[in-house]
């Protein structure tokens, strides 16, 4: 219902641009008088208040509307005689009650929960059709509002860049609070696991195993408990496998991607860049579980049967595979973008190259590299940040089992991996083995942060020496 309201309301907004557009016209024809903006901001303006403030209120309706349909049929269940000991029984009976109505309970349905999915049926109702009838009042108030402003000949132009300036901040507000509510979530998260686990055996420790992290009470641990507890936890072997498999994928992208990137930008002709550089960026589009079904069915056991044939063990699940097919997918990042980004170096420069006697190569190699080098940079460092963050692959092509090795014929795993692996299924959040996943987490997001800072720090070294 709610998307069927959003799209009426922005149909509805959107032909309203042009009813003020006209309308304004023959308002100045009729008065005979100088507009205070030009007509079509008169129906920008028209559309921006018929449409925010019915948006605003569906947001803020859409957020409290199962709140309180919730608390009253919990009360409505519990005057017809149903009985919850905790919070979980009466979120349970609610479920129950929900799936009644949708049709999707199959259990036993006494008399308790059948008036009471009647009950929620026709407060659903209900607050649909208010919903429904309070929308629309809001548009026809937005709409009345704007016209006789526009009637006055008001100053449309300044008011709708006022509006847009105001979204805009809205916007960046909504992006900063996300941003901290995760580093957040994650940080109090953490302090819970690190209150647990001494944060040293945490970044220490060689041995990775949160399947033994079965504690009756996380904040009462005992000392045998966690002598137990403190060589389960150990990071090593997760950073090193993470940093060995992201080397091998940036072994293989960096320098096809760079080198295709210059081709494309430097030497190939504008015939040969039109079919080969959307080739190339198809690979962007592939989805990650086709490269993971890829790596584990095709190249694994292609590593595996090489390996056979000269004496070597090679796992069916390596982080040669894992990191071959990662830096294949991660091509198109620095490809595309470093093409971009050489293109973007002035012309003049390559001119004055030429003009004192270079060669193509030499400046290429000395002018346009240089020059674009801060956003090749930015596109390595993309792509570090995509090798790094990358699940599906390792998952499949990679391994579980955290195993601490340099050798790439051996399988090994990933901090992300063992994140999803963590939080798969039904956890309690109060484990050290469930808070662990949010401790992996913040040091992968600290890592990241450190390495954007280095890749800033570069950037902005070269372009003081090139601007």
């Amino acid at each position: 219902m709610n998307f069927v309201l959003i799209f009426l309301i922005v149909i509805f907004s959107s032909s309203l641009f042009f009813y003020g557009k006209s309308k304004t016209k023959s308002i100045s024809i009729q008065r005979n008088i100088k507009l205070n903006a030009l007509p079509k901001f008169y129906g920008y303006y028209l559309v921006l208040w018929s449409s925010i403030p019915a948006l605003v209120f569906l947001l803020v309706w859409s957020l409290f509307e199962p709140v309180i349909i919730k608390s009253i049929i919990i009360e409505t269940a519990a005057n017809q005689g149903a009985i919850f000991n905790d919070k979980n029984e009466a979120n349970l009976i609610y479920e129950k009650i929900k799936a009644i109505h949708l049709g999707t309970y199959f259990g036993d349905i006494d008399t308790i929960l059948k008036e009471s999915a009647i009950s929620y049926s026709k407060f659903l109702n209900i607050f649909t059709n208010s919903k429904i009838v309070l929308i629309f009042v809001t548009i026809i108030a937005s709409v009345i509002f704007s016209l006789k402003k526009i009637r006055n000949n008001n100053k449309a132009r300044e008011d709708v860049e006022k509006i847009l300036k105001g979204l805009l901040f809205v916007s960046s507000l909504i992006a900063i609070l996300t941003t901290l509510g995760i580093i957040f979530s994650l940080l109090f998260e953490s302090i819970k696991f690190f209150s647990v686990i001494n944060i040293f055996d945490y970044l220490f420790g060689t041995n990775w195993s949160p399947q033994r992290a079965f504690v009756s009470d996380a904040s009462a641990i005992t000392t045998a408990e966690y002598e137990e507890l403190k060589d389960a936890f150990g990071f090593v072997p997760l950073i090193a496998g993470t940093s060995f498999i992201a080397f091998i994928a940036m072994f293989v992208a960096v320098p096809i991607g760079l080198f295709s990137g210059i081709y494309m930008a430097e030497y190939a002709s504008s015939k040969v860049r039109k079919i080969s550089k959307p080739i190339i960026e198809i690979l962007a589009g592939i989805p990650t579980v086709v490269y993971g079904f890829f790596a584990a069915l095709t190249v694994g056991p292609f590593f595996r049967q090489i390996g056979e044939s000269i004496g070597l063990t090679v796992s069916s699940e390596s982080a040669l595979a894992a990191g071959l097919i990662m830096g294949i997918m991660i091509i198109p990042y620095i490809s595309s973008l470093s093409d971009d980004v050489i293109n973007s170096v002035p012309q003049s420069l390559r001119d004055g190259s030429y003009a004192v006697g270079a060669t193509k190569s030499e400046t290429i190699k000395q002018v346009v590299i240089p020059a674009a080098l801060p956003g090749i940079i930015g596109s390595v460092l993309l792509a570090v940040s995509r090798a790094i963050g990358e699940t599906m692959i390792v998952v499949m092509a990679a391994g579980l089992a955290a195993n601490l090795t340099i050798n790439p014929l051996e399988s090994t795993t990933t901090i992300t991996t063992q994140i999803v692996m963590i939080l798969v299924g039904d956890q309690e959040f109060d484990s050290p083995k469930t808070q662990s996943a949010f401790a992996l987490g913040l040091t992968l997001f600290v890592a990241t942060l450190i390495l954007n800072y280095i890749a800033q720090r570069a950037v902005k070294k070269y372009r003081e020496k090139y601007d």
